[in-house]
């Protein structure tokens, strides 16, 4: 082979991927220019590049971007029938759907517990634990946040009862798997139904068929003076929660932490090598230990939020598996917390979007409404395959 052909393989092997990308994105666009604020009321500009986003993805899926590939074909026809459905419908119902202000602050509003535990997922299994228990970890959160801000008066301390009782639950989880070495994924799934029980017979308990009384004390939100009132942003983000806040600035904080601190350094390689982590002198069960705690205190505080600032009120496994797509989110972000949070804001917009269609379809709204949890099984079994977990994950450390 000569070195010319040597020189040219890279560019070759990365034109799949590209046009696989680009596909995903011209598909997108066919979609987006029907709707507000463009409105294209004929569907066959976005046929037009809907087929080109289909013609990609095939190109992408025989250059062996398989995934990219059929992922742009499928998308490109979900993108013309969209497109259809758009110019079909009245503008006024279009604009009232898509009110793209509204929708990116209904879609913070449904990522940030999300987000919340997810960052503690990925803290947990960088150390080498799987954290099933996330859900029911943010279950305990949610109910004893409501119940410490009702009992105490006071949403912070509510949010601090709620941190408290997660790091238990998961000090629990934390004994089971590492200290007596068991199975990290029956532990957790235990974790779920005893969080459910302890939930379901405290919150019956103290206020029975009533359910939480109202005025409670509540997590506000942030107003922006400069932004405000200005147009989209205004709407967006001008008013958004306290906690919402805090988990965004979490994720560059954690990114710091665990890639450009010793800490962090230390932390990935009890998950990565806990043998040679031990050899050198680092103490390998009382990471994971911290780590598995910390993350039980990150999903209690994303429950809390359900409850002291979303809801305002406790229903029974009001979670309603929102720990699991946290857990999807960490494996779709490829255990890193951008990652995850392109993955959450996915998330969120498909629950905020399956708000607001009732107006436009009830069907439609109904089939949205389960769109989260079909996109976590289409993430997972996407990114399954082609990430990397920490290598010692799930697997206990036997101390020598």
């Amino acid at each position: 082979m000569s070195v010319g052909a040597i020189a040219v393989a890279p560019g070759r092997v990365g034109a799949p991927r590209h046009l696989g990308i680009a596909g995903l994105i011209l598909a997108v666009v066919a979609w987006v220019i029907t709707l507000p604020p463009m409105l294209v009321r004929t569907a066959v500009p976005s046929a037009i590049i809907g087929v080109l986003a289909m013609l990609a993805g095939a190109i992408a899926f025989v250059g062996d971007e398989r995934r990219l590939g059929s992922g742009a074909i499928g998308l490109g026809l979900l993108a013309i029938a969209g497109a259809t459905g758009n110019t079909n419908s009245s503008v006024a119902h279009l604009k009232v759907v898509f009110t793209w202000s509204i929708l990116v602050a209904a879609m913070l509003r449904y990522a940030t517990p999300l987000l919340l535990a997810a960052l503690g997922g990925i803290i947990s299994e960088r150390s080498g634990v799987i954290n099933i228990g996330l859900e029911g970890m943010m279950l305990m959160g949610a109910f004893f946040g409501i119940w410490g801000a009702d009992v105490l008066h006071s949403w912070v301390l509510g949010c601090l009862v709620a941190i408290a009782s997660g790091a238990l639950l998961a000090l629990v989880h934390a004994w089971f798997s590492i200290h007596l070495r068991a199975n990290q994924v029956v532990s957790g799934t235990g974790i779920n139904f005893l969080a459910l029980g302890i939930t379901g017979y405290f919150f019956i308990a103290d206020y029975g068929s009533n359910g939480t009384p109202s005025g409670i004390s509540q997590v506000p939100g942030v107003k922006l003076p400069l932004i405000q009132h200005v147009g989209f942003f205004g709407g967006a983000i001008g008013n958004a929660n306290l906690l919402t806040w805090i988990a965004l600035l979490l994720v560059p904080a954690l990114t710091v932490f665990l890639f450009r601190t010793r800490w962090g350094l230390r932390l990935r390689a009890v998950g990565e090598k806990p043998r040679a982590a031990d050899t050198v002198g680092l103490p390998v069960l009382r990471t994971r230990y911290f780590a598995v705690v910390a993350s039980g205190m990150l999903a209690a505080l994303g429950g809390a939020y359900l409850s002291d600032a979303f809801v305002g009120s406790f229903n029974q496994n009001m979670t309603e598996g929102r720990g699991f797509i946290a857990l999807a989110a960490v494996i779709f972000g490829k255990w890193r917390p951008v990652g995850a949070l392109i993955a959450v804001l996915l998330f969120g917009f498909a629950s905020a979007l399956g708000d607001r269609l009732p107006t436009f379809s009830q069907s439609a709204a109904t089939l949205f409404q389960a769109l989260p949890y079909v996109l976590t099984l289409i993430a997972v079994a996407g990114v399954v395959g082609r990430s990397r977990a920490p290598a010692s994950v799930g697997i206990p450390y036997v101390k020598e």
